[in-house]
């Protein structure tokens, strides 16, 4: 059988491994000075503490894991002929791969509040997968690196969070647009047109305006039998003005009276003043009315962040949850938190030739092989420098020198040493640079003292 792999999925050379250790490297560093803990949960979570938790179409991208053994033993055979895959789906499975480190950090919340001190900030970097279509940026196994707070509804966070994203991004070297708006403007949205109970239809019809257009919103709206009329009073959003502050006044005016959309209004326009009275452009923050970020546990603020000049979606997102950790019984533990997109800031990265050069080999020394007696005496000197933090190998078969030559060339190991029996009497050790061909002679002691 020809190998290959599971769509969605890749191999990562040594190259590439070590480009997302550097922005993996660089994230951690910030999370740290901002004061976020590390924390890890497992690869699989309980079904039931994943489902409802991302809405319809996030519920239906949940790799489920079949139950060990006969899963089909303990099902019902009326299911199995009326093809009635929710009921057979809760009885052949019981566990589920994390779709996000968002629920499964709320449950170890809820599990563990007793010990927290609050305001508990966290930070998390661990891959996540999900049943979508695979296309440029969008993976099934992919990499979250996330950070949260819980226990805390000052909006000060949501302002710390903001120099958290354009802190990292700047050492990234990546220029980026913090796109943001409150998902209680969006219920005052729905409550100004009338369908404050289709609020989940219309907010993840709308997340979609990037990709398929107003035409296409408007489309799956009525499609949603959300009226023509009320698809008419919504219809600024899809002609906001460049000016954020034109954009809000006009939500004032049409919130008079709406006192979630006002509330939402007011609460984006402290983040917004602050940032920029802390030095933050306005350039690198926007007001993005249409921003709705179709999940179904956002309370408040909602963040994307997107490369500038790059044909990619979002790099980055996230929001406020206050009522997340409810589900699991655990009332009054308000939460916000942002994700950094490991993958798609590669790609990006990638594109805009960010990357330093680096060579795929870290070893640095390699010891050709001339026997067995010889081998003991090179391995002895290659431990003193592993020892010293310099990284060494020994080429494992006694071969020609023309073969051993060609694996340092191929793996680019910049120095060659020889050390037969020569050198081993005389106490010497030769070194040949790779690199400019360069050939030098010297004393070993002399050797294991240099850097």
């Amino acid at each position: 059988m020809k190998p290959s792999l599971a769509k969605g999925t890749r191999d990562f050379t040594a190259k590439e491994v070590i480009n997302r250790r550097a922005i993996i490297n660089t994230l951690q560093k910030n999370f740290e000075l901002f004061g976020f803990q590390p924390l890890e949960t497992p690869s699989f979570e309980n079904l039931s503490t994943l489902t409802g938790k991302y809405g319809e179409e996030g519920d239906r991208l949940i790799f489920k894991i079949l139950n060990s053994g006969d899963y089909a033993s303990k099902t019902n055979d009326e299911d199995w002929d009326a093809k009635n895959s929710q009921k057979l789906i809760s009885q052949i499975s019981e566990k589920a791969l994390r779709y996000d480190l968002t629920v499964p950090f709320a449950r170890f919340v809820a599990m563990n509040h007793g010990q927290l001190v609050f305001p508990f900030k966290r930070y998390q970097i661990q891959p996540v997968w999900r049943a979508d279509r695979p296309q440029k940026g969008r993976f099934r196994e992919f990499y979250q690196c996330d950070a949260d707070v819980v226990g805390s509804e000052s909006l000060w966070q949501e302002v710390e969070l903001v120099q958290l994203y354009l802190k990292s991004f700047k050492e990234l070297n990546i220029p980026v647009t913090i796109h943001l708006n409150n998902r209680k403007i969006l219920s005052g949205l729905a409550e100004y047109a009338g369908i404050s109970e289709q609020l989940i239809d219309f907010t993840v019809a709308l997340d979609k305006l990037d990709k398929i257009g107003k035409d296409g919103v408007v489309k799956e709206l009525l499609e949603k039998n959300i009226s023509q009329n009320s698809i008419s009073k919504l219809d600024f959003l899809f002609s906001q003005s460049e000016n954020a502050l034109e954009n809000v006044l006009q939500l004032k005016e049409k919130f008079e009276g709406n006192e979630v959309g006002t509330q939402g209004v007011e609460e984006l326009e402290f983040v917004l003043t602050k940032c920029i009275e802390l030095g933050i452009s306005s350039d690198n923050i926007k007001f993005d009315i249409t921003l709705a970020r179709g999940l179904d546990y956002y309370t408040g603020a909602i963040f994307e962040v997107k490369a500038n000049n790059v044909a990619m979606g979002s790099i980055g997102g996230g929001g406020r949850y206050d009522n997340l950790t409810e589900v699991f019984g655990v009332k009054n533990i308000p939460g916000i938190g942002i994700s950094f997109g490991l993958d798609r800031i590669y790609l990006v990265m990638e594109e805009l030739g960010l990357f330093a050069e680096n060579e795929a080999s870290s070893v640095r020394f390699l010891f050709a092989n001339y026997g067995e007696t010889e081998a003991v005496e090179a391995l002895k000197i290659i431990s003193k420098l592993r020892e010293n933090g310099i990284s060494a190998e020994l080429y494992p078969e006694a071969a020609k020198l023309k073969k051993q030559f060609a694996y340092a060339e191929k793996k680019r190991i910049p120095n060659l040493i020889f050390f037969g029996a020569e050198e081993i009497v005389a106490g010497n050790i030769t070194v040949k640079n790779l690199l400019n061909g360069e050939q030098e002679t010297t004393v070993l002691s002399a050797f294991l003292k240099a850097d």
